[in-house]
């Protein structure tokens, strides 16, 4: 994969727009070559089970997404400085009911001081509501973190419970115990289903809330890639994500 070409810089309106909702999508983000390029390059793996988090450090496909430079010039403008990748995630979500993941802010998952992650995600297909695309609610980055309950749609949503070891500066060591979780505050009717292209891309805070339903098609796996970044002065508290490296 070559990533030559010129990266486009976000506008003063694209910009201002990622503050005022939470979240900016940007439909040609990648070239289509290059989501073509992973997708061969995973194809040919022999071991299709989970891929793990941090795979950006061991394998130069997954660090050509999370490092290419149409998506981090972008992340070093909305975060304001040096960005450092601290998680990748490929996420094929497989037709007739794949479930997705319940309305959530990232900073619950991922707290980080100061408060710096945001995502970058990306369409490796074309994705929309039929197969389980990307949802936003609008403006919840200016709400501040919300409280979380259970899962509301277990037909819809994937549930799960881990324990993260957790390290802070001063190197004091404690285990937590997340789980999966749903912000109830929002309906379905309340939030945007994005519709996204191939190669398209997605930018959001840390605090806007977001998540995706069921994969309803019957014939179209949705593909999609995300990465999670934090500036380079911040501190991230999971130990398994503290291996960052600069994007």
């Amino acid at each position: 994969m070559t990533t030559t070409d010129t990266a486009r810089p976000l506008d003063t309106a694209e910009i201002e727009r990622y503050r005022e909702d939470g979240y900016l999508l940007i439909p040609d983000l990648l070239p289509v070559a290059h989501v073509d390029a992973f997708l061969e390059h995973e194809a040919r793996q022999t071991d299709q089970g989970p891929r793990g988090l941090q795979n950006h450090r061991t394998d130069d496909a997954w660090a050509a997404i999370a490092s290419h430079p149409q998506v981090v010039t972008k992340v070093r403008q909305l975060m304001g400085g040096t960005p450092l990748v601290t998680q990748t995630m490929y996420m094929p979500k497989k037709p007739d009911g794949g479930t997705g993941v319940a309305m959530h802010q990232d900073t619950h998952y991922i707290r980080n001081e100061p408060n710096t992650l945001m995502a970058c995600w990306i369409a490796f297909g074309d994705t929309g509501a039929d197969n389980g695309g990307l949802c936003v609610a609008k403006g919840s980055h200016k709400l501040g973190l919300f409280d979380a309950g259970e899962v509301r749609e277990s037909d819809q949503h994937t549930k799960w419970v881990n324990d993260y070891s957790m390290k802070d500066r001063d190197g004091k060591e404690w285990t937590e115990t997340m789980q999966s979780h749903d912000i109830h505050a929002f309906a379905r009717a309340q939030v945007e289903m994005l519709t996204v292209p191939k190669g398209g891309g997605v930018f959001f805070s840390s605090l806007t809330v977001h998540g995706s339903y069921a994969n309803q098609t019957t014939d179209r796996t949705r593909l999609a890639f995300a990465t999670h970044y934090v500036r380079d002065d911040t501190w991230v508290f999971r130990a398994d994500l503290q291996g960052m490296v600069a994007a």
